[in-house]
């Protein structure tokens, strides 16, 4: 099996840690997939080589309910994840997603802003932009399924009227 790159293994870890933080708490993420709190710290620190095991990220998934880890192990081999009819999709409001884009654009922003301040990235100013990055990543995907579903009921009339 082929090795993978350095970039991938922190998307990985940059995954993990964001399955985690949905979750809630290291502690509670280790009771959900019975591992240890410290074997849980592990995969949340991003200077750990260890990566969670599959079943452990099924857990996790499951509990929060977004596939993050699966779908970068998905991009990693070229495939994306297709999502299911959600329910309630369709009911999903195209200026709320658009704010959430917004808002996180501006956060990702700010935080690379000053992070570049110094002339210098350091591997916590990185991991901060990545986290950034993660979560525009999220509220972009949000804001593409409300016009998908926005789209597929011929549209929206954003004041008043018929759409």
């Amino acid at each position: 099996m082929a090795e993978i790159s350095s970039q991938w293994f922190y998307r990985l870890k940059a995954a993990q840690r964001d399955l985690i933080e949905r979750c809630g708490t290291i502690e509670r993420a280790a009771a959900i997939a019975s591992l240890s709190k410290s074997q849980m710290g592990r995969f949340n620190n991003a200077g750990d080589p260890e990566l969670m095991p599959l079943s452990a990220v099924l857990m996790l998934e499951a509990e929060c309910g977004t596939p993050l880890v699966t779908s970068v192990m998905a991009e990693l081999n070229g495939r994306r994840l297709a999502d299911a009819d959600a329910p309630g999709a369709a009911n999903a409001t195209m200026m709320a997603a658009h704010a959430d884009v917004v808002v996180q654009f501006g956060e990702l922003i700010a935080a690379a802003a000053m992070a570049f301040a110094d002339g210098r990235l350091t591997p916590a100013e990185l991991a901060g932009i990545d986290r950034g990055a993660a979560k525009l990543e999220i509220a972009i995907a949000e804001l593409r399924k409300a016009a998908a579903a926005a789209r597929g009921t011929g549209g929206l009339s954003l004041v008043g009227g018929a759409a």
